[in-house]
C-alpha cells in the first residue's frame, strides 16, 4: 500500500472511530458523559476534548503555522453537541488533508515547537500517524470509564473498521 492511499486510509479510520466513541458517549445516561472520574482530563468530554485540542495542534503543525496553546488539557467544547461538530469537522479536514498529499510530501520534515516550547522535527507522514495512534489510545481512556456506567462503547478497532469500510475490498 502506499504512503498516500495508507494515509487516506488511517484518516478515513481515525474520523470512523470518533463516530463510533461519540455515538457510545451520547447513547449513555444522562450525566455520565460530564461526571468526574479518576482520570487525567476528569471527565469523558475532557478527555474527548483533549483529543481535539491535540489535533488542532498537529493540524497547526501540519500546516506550518503557530497553534496558539499553552495546555492540551483546555475544555473547548463543555457540551457533546458541539464538542462532537468540532471534532467532525476536523476530522474531514485531515480526511481531505491526507487526499491531497504525494508520497514525496509524506516524507517531507517538518520542524514545529511542542507545547512545552521543545523544538520538535516530524515527516508529515508520522505527524499523521501520531494524531491516530494518540487519539485511538485516548479512546480507550474513554472506553475504559464505560465500565464504571457500567455501559458497552463500541468496537472502534481497526480490524472492525476495515472489515465494514471498502478500504479492503
Amino acid at each position: 500500500m502506499s504512503a498516500v492511499r495508507n494515509t487516506c486510509m488511517l484518516a478515513r479510520y481515525n474520523a470512523w472511530a470518533d463516530i463510533r466513541i461519540f455515538d457510545s458517549v451520547a447513547a449513555l445516561p444522562p450525566g455520565e458523559a460530564e461526571k468526574p472520574r479518576t482520570t487525567l482530563f476528569k471527565t469523558m468530554i475532557g478527555t474527548l476534548n483533549h483529543n481535539l485540542v491535540v489535533d488542532l495542534i498537529w493540524q497547526a503543525h501540519l500546516q506550518g503555522r503557530d497553534h496558539g496553546f499553552k495546555a492540551r488539557n483546555m475544555l473547548l467544547h463543555p457540551e457533546l453537541a458541539s464538542l462532537r461538530a468540532a471534532q467532525e469537522k476536523l476530522n474531514l479536514w485531515f480526511i481531505e488533508w491526507s487526499e491531497a498529499q504525494t508520497d514525496a510530501s509524506l516524507a517531507e520534515s517538518l520542524d514545529f515547537t511542542f507545547v512545552s516550547g521543545k523544538a520538535g522535527r516530524m515527516t508529515r507522514l508520522e505527524m499523521l500517524q501520531h494524531v491516530v495512534t494518540h487519539k485511538a489510545y485516548h479512546r480507550g481512556w474513554v472506553a475504559e470509564m464505560f465500565f464504571e456506567v457500567p455501559a458497552k462503547v463500541l468496537d472502534m478497532d481497526l480490524p472492525v473498521y476495515l472489515s465494514e469500510s471498502s478500504e479492503r475490498r
